[in-house]
C-alpha cells in the first residue's frame, strides 16, 4: 500500500498484466474478420435495378413484386464509431470473494475490448466512473491506451461510486455518436436511468460484473453492514438484489446491450458472445 492508500489491483506485475490483456484482446478478435464495435450504423438507402453478383439476401422483393424486375437494397456502409470505456473505480468493484476482484477484472477487461477495437481502427475513450478525475478523449494509439490502464490498477476503499453523475456529465461533452460501454457493478441507483438517457443518442452496453457472494453463493447467512461507498446500512441475504429483473429489461427496451457476467464464469468466452451476438444483432436490426 502506498502513502496515498493506494492498492495494486492484483498480484500480476505490469508485464504480466499486459500479456493478460494482449491475450483477452486477441480472443475477441479471433477469426472476426469485421469489426464487434460497428454499431447501429447500417442503414437503408435505397433500391436499385439488380445487377449481375448482387447478393441474393438483398433483394427487395416488395420493389420487385411492384415493378416486375428485381430491385436490391442498399445499405448505408457501416461507420467505424469511437468505442469510450466507462469503468467503474468505486469501493464495491474491490470487495472480492474471489482471486480476481469485479475491479481487477472490469480493468482486464476493459483493456482487452480497448485493444481489440483498435484493432479495428475504432478510437478508444476512457473514463474512471468513481471519485477520481481520470478521463481521457478517444485515441488510436496502443502504448497510450496501456497507460491509462495503468492509472487504472490501483484504487482506494474508499471511493465512492458516481456511474450515474459521470454518465450525465459526459452526454454533452461527446458530439460525435459513439459506443459506450458501462463496465460496473450498477450499485448506484442513478446508474440505469443515466444509462437509458445516453442511449437516445448514443449506441450503449453494459457489464454487469457480480460477485458469487452477491447472489448467495457463499451461504453466508443474513448480514448487517454499511456501503462503502454511499454509507447506507443495509441487510443483505442470499437474495439480496441491487438491480432487479425489471431493471434490466427497461435497458433492453431502451436499446442497451445488457450482459450479466459473474466472476466465476467463464470470462472470455462469454465476453466473446456477448460481442459476437451484438454485432450480429446490429447487423440484421
Amino acid at each position: 500500500m502506498s502513502d496515498q492508500g493506494t492498492i495494486t489491483h492484483d498480484p500480476l506485475d505490469a508485464r504480466q498484466f499486459e500479456i493478460a490483456v494482449r491475450r483477452l484482446a486477441d480472443a475477441l478478435t479471433y477469426g472476426q474478420e469485421s469489426s464487434p464495435f460497428l454499431g447501429a450504423g447500417i442503414e437503408y438507402v435505397q433500391s436499385r435495378l439488380y445487377q449481375q453478383g448482387d447478393p441474393v439476401k438483398f433483394i427487395d422483393w416488395r420493389v420487385t413484386g411492384r415493378t416486375g424486375r428485381f430491385h436490391v437494397k442498399e445499405y448505408e456502409a457501416p461507420k467505424q464509431m469511437p468505442v469510450y470505456l466507462l469503468v467503474d473505480t468505486s469501493a464495491s468493484m474491490c470487495v472480492s470473494s474471489r482471486a480476481m476482484s469485479k475491479y481487477a477484472w472490469a480493468v482486464q477487461i476493459a483493456g482487452g475490448i480497448a485493444l481489440a477495437a483498435v484493432e479495428h481502427m475504432n478510437p478508444v475513450g476512457l473514463m474512471a466512473v468513481g471519485d477520481r478525475e481520470l478521463h481521457h478523449t478517444p485515441s488510436l494509439s496502443r502504448g497510450t491506451i496501456l497507460q491509462w490502464l495503468h492509472q487504472l490498477r490501483h484504487y482506494r476503499l474508499t471511493e465512492s461510486t458516481t456511474v450515474g453523475k459521470r454518465v450525465r456529465e459526459l452526454i454533452p461533452r461527446v458530439e460525435q455518436r459513439c459506443l459506450f460501454i458501462v463496465i460496473s457493478d450498477l450499485h448506484d441507483t442513478d446508474a440505469i436511468p443515466a444509462i437509458k438517457l445516453m442511449a437516445h443518442d448514443h449506441d450503449c452496453a453494459v457489464i454487469h460484473l457480480e460477485d458469487p457472494a452477491e447472489r448467495g453463493g457463499l451461504r453466508g447467512g443474513i448480514i448487517r453492514g454499511v456501503e462503502a461507498e454511499t454509507g447506507n446500512s443495509f441487510t443483505a441475504h442470499g437474495r439480496s438484489q441491487f438491480l432487479t429483473e425489471e431493471e434490466t429489461h427497461t435497458l433492453a427496451r431502451a436499446g442497451v446491450d445488457y450482459m450479466k457476467l459473474g466472476t466465476d464464469d467463464p470470462i472470455v468466452a462469454r465476453l466473446r458472445h456477448f460481442l459476437a451476438n451484438r454485432k450480429s444483432s446490429r447487423r440484421n436490426g
